[in-house]
């Protein structure tokens, strides 16, 4: 199956990164995510929607299962499914999201979404994730650098 991997160089603690993908303030203003249940016990759910053009209803829902949740170091997120209100419900995917402090001032992290299938509506949200994590990243970084 195949995998997309991004990764970005942040100038924030590793705690701070991670914090970002848990905080429902962090999401909003970096991911413009509507609303969040995030519980971050092994196990827990994490689940986020995006609002769009859809009168009284969320464009996009992705949801898993947390499978880890170290502070500052890790967080992976299994049986992962997408849902998008114009295409087939997609998953289950495994995202994991590694962080490591890279200097005093400065964190790397790196992001892995795999378990794509092959074919229609599979291909195209490859396509999308492919384009769309390196954008995400840099949106968080943008947020991170300018509200630490």
């Amino acid at each position: 199956m195949r995998a997309v991997s991004a990764h970005a160089v942040i100038k924030a603690s590793c705690h701070r990164i991670l914090e970002a993908f848990i905080s429902m303030s962090d999401l909003k203003n970096w991911w413009s995510v509507s609303r969040s249940l995030i519980e971050t016990a092994r196990g827990g759910l994490y689940s986020l929607a995006w609002k769009g053009a859809i009168e009284n209803g969320y464009q996009y829902v992705a949801s898993g299962i947390i499978d880890s949740f170290i502070p500052g170091e890790e967080l992976i997120i299994a049986k992962f499914v997408y849902f998008n209100f114009e295409k087939n419900i997609l998953g289950p995917f495994r995202l994991t999201i590694t962080v490591k402090q890279v200097d005093p001032e400065y964190s790397k992290i790196d992001v892995v979404q795999s378990g794509y299938q092959d074919g229609g509506d599979w291909d195209w949200y490859y396509t999308s994730v492919v384009k769309g994590w390196p954008q995400a990243l840099g949106l968080l970084k943008d947020w991170l650098e300018n509200n630490p």
